[in-house]
């Protein structure tokens, strides 16, 4: 499917970072960042050009195959591994940030993985996710149709009980993202440290 969707000559989430993304980068350190789901690159390109080392890990070669096209383009370099998430490690006590921009995964899948993510952080290292919640069927403006591959803040909290949260936010929001995600939609958004 996503080989399918990124084979286009144009982007299909766009290629501007995410709004969420740009509004919280300050709490970002600097250091090695890792974007899940990255697809074709647009918030591993922008966070690269932000100075961090980035690696943008997804499924789709053909998705990262632009996301290096874009980089390019814009005179940065970013990492780019093709791997599934479920079989994906990631390295204990190695990132500074780890991003994830509407990376939804089925329930088990996505526990292990933010599991994981929680191994991954450094101490003092941020947690950066949107994603969308089940209030987002009623828009139809992008994201999974099923309900148990969205998340909500209790979802969330019990996922990074680990992490300190510095932000949790269910919010309806304008997004406009390339093709696939254009309208209002219903996100829920988290900060959260590593002690």
């Amino acid at each position: 499917m996503w080989d399918q969707r990124y084979s286009s000559e144009s982007y299909a989430y766009g290629t501007e970072a995410n709004d969420f993304l740009v509004s919280t980068a300050n709490m970002l350190p600097s250091g090695k960042a890792l974007c899940l789901a990255e697809g074709e690159g647009r918030n591993a390109v922008w966070l690269a050009q932000q100075g961090l080392d980035v690696t943008a890990v997804d499924a789709s070669e053909v998705g990262l195959r632009k996301a290096r096209n874009l980089a390019a383009k814009r005179g940065v370099s970013i990492t780019t591994l093709q791997a599934d998430l479920m079989d994906f490690e990631i390295a204990k006590n190695h990132w500074d940030s780890i991003i994830s921009i509407f990376c939804h995964l089925p329930p088990t899948i996505r526990r292990e993985v933010h599991k994981r993510c929680v191994d991954g952080l450094r101490p003092g290292g941020i947690m950066l996710l949107e994603a969308y919640t089940p209030k987002q069927l009623e828009y139809n403006t992008g994201g999974p149709q099923v309900t148990d591959m969205m998340m909500n803040q209790q979802v969330l909290t019990d996922d990074f009980e680990d992490l300190e949260l510095l932000y949790l936010s269910e919010t309806v929001r304008e997004i406009h993202e390339g093709e696939y995600h254009n309208g209002k939609g219903a996100v829920v958004q988290l900060l959260a440290r590593k002690p």
